[in-house]
């Protein structure tokens, strides 16, 4: 998979149901989410609150539909990999498309990230909770000293602080992705070396 996310047919179900999303992540970031009203979302969007509705009826079901649209590649990457045998090569592998993933909802994650009492009572929580417990396993050295399984656990949330708590930082957001997956990848492979 190349970057030619520009031009190439897109994935998404229709350009207005993608600017709604959009239009209601930036509102969210602006003002909060509690805070922001379906009827600021249409005027930003210069549409009707009838147009509006006619894709979805609450925010909820926005941010929900945005999460849902965000995280199938994490979805699609954790079948594939529990598909496959355990090797360095596979977590490696889980690792970069992960870090690929959360790049591509960038959008959401600040969202989550800034809203986590909202998180919880929409339930998109526990399914992040359980989507991270089962990345933890995959990647997880079953032997191996419990200094290697924190490593592994470690490399997960090394990409997650890039993501978060790096963002801040001065210079390229991809500079500071890469540099994440690159001490996670590090991680990762001590773990191997060890055990193996």
């Amino acid at each position: 998979m190349s970057n030619s996310s520009s031009g190439g047919p897109q994935q998404r179900r229709g350009n207005t149901r993608q600017r709604i999303q959009d239009v209601a992540l930036e509102l969210f970031a602006e003002q909060g989410y509690e805070k922001t009203s379906l009827r600021e979302i249409a005027e930003r969007l210069e549409v009707t609150k009838a147009a509006l509705y006619y894709h979805f009826k609450t925010k909820e079901d926005i941010i929900i539909s945005v999460f849902d649209d965000s995280t199938r590649p994490i979805d699609e990457l954790i079948a594939w990999a529990q598909e496959q045998p355990p090797t360095l090569e596979m977590k490696r592998e889980v690792l970069r498309r992960y870090s690929e993933a959360m790049a591509a909802g960038a959008q959401l994650y600040r969202f989550m990230q800034e809203n986590q009492a909202t998180m919880r009572e929409l339930s998109i929580g526990e399914t992040v909770k359980r989507r991270l417990f089962t990345l933890v396993e995959l990647l997880r050295t079953e032997e191996g000293p419990l200094t290697d399984q924190v490593r592994c656990v470690s490399a997960l949330f090394t990409l997650h602080a890039g993501m978060m708590f790096l963002q801040h930082v001065e210079g390229d957001p991809e500079e500071t992705r890469q540099a994440a997956l690159e001490v996670a990848t590090d991680l990762i492979t001590q773990a191997h070396h060890e055990v193996g």
